[in-house]
């Protein structure tokens, strides 16, 4: 695979893109946040192997900032923080696995031969016909019949977000730290109110959604087909 290594500590980056190297893959090292989004974001890497604790942005952000750019990015979290509080904020911020310090060489190489054989996520498309509406995510609108509405790109990353996790729900917590970019423990109506404009554009009746639909004590899914 093509990897980003985002590690500060330069001895333990240094070990580590070697170790990736023997291991078979090809490896770009960066020691900062700032610099792990830039490059994360439009390089066509195939995983970013990220440490948390780094200058700049933290690596939980750097996480949501890749995610929220490029869903098909394969993200492993490596850390010393090995709570279970640390590990559920590393999943929610959109990674798609999580090793704790110390680990053996063997461990994470098996960690990422197991990532690069899962079936890698599609991109998602621009435009997405759903239940008679076609969504057009590039230019931020929403067309039924002879009407066209715009959409915010808030919305559009919403929708693109439900779209590409279409086989399960998301929570409103994933949804604050994914698009609003906010702690997933805020207690707001932001999501909910964001979500019942954006069924009035798009729904055929919005009292009976069939694109963006509640999970009940979850979240919400992808209903649209």
């Amino acid at each position: 695979m093509n990897i980003l290594l985002v590690e500060d500590e330069p001895l333990l980056r240094h070990g580590l893109a070697d170790l990736l190297e023997e291991g078979g893959h090809s490896v770009t090292a960066v020691g900062d946040g700032p610099t792990a989004v830039d490059r994360g974001g439009r390089e066509p890497f195939d995983l970013v192997l990220l440490d948390v604790a780094l200058p700049g942005i933290d690596g939980l952000d750097v996480c949501r900032q890749l995610r929220s750019r490029r869903e098909e990015l394969l993200i492993l979290i490596l850390t010393a923080r090995g709570r279970e509080e640390d590990k559920v904020r590393g999943l929610a911020a959109g990674a798609d696995d999580y090793v704790t310090k110390p680990f053996g060489s063997r461990e994470l190489l098996a960690r990422l031969e197991a990532l690069s054989r899962r079936v890698r996520r599609e991109p998602t498309p621009e435009q997405i016909e759903a239940d008679g509406c076609r969504l057009d995510l590039g230019r931020c609108v929403a067309m039924r019949s002879e009407a066209t509405v715009p959409l915010t790109a808030r919305e559009a990353r919403i929708l693109r977000l439900l779209y590409a996790n279409r086989t399960r729900a998301i929570t409103r917590a994933e949804l604050l730290e994914r698009v609003w970019g906010a702690s997933g423990r805020l207690q707001t109506r932001t999501v909910d109110m964001t979500i019942a404009n954006l069924r009035h554009k798009i729904e055929r009746d919005s009292s009976v959604p069939r694109i963006v639909v509640t999970v009940k004590g979850v979240g919400y899914a992808w209903g649209g087909c």
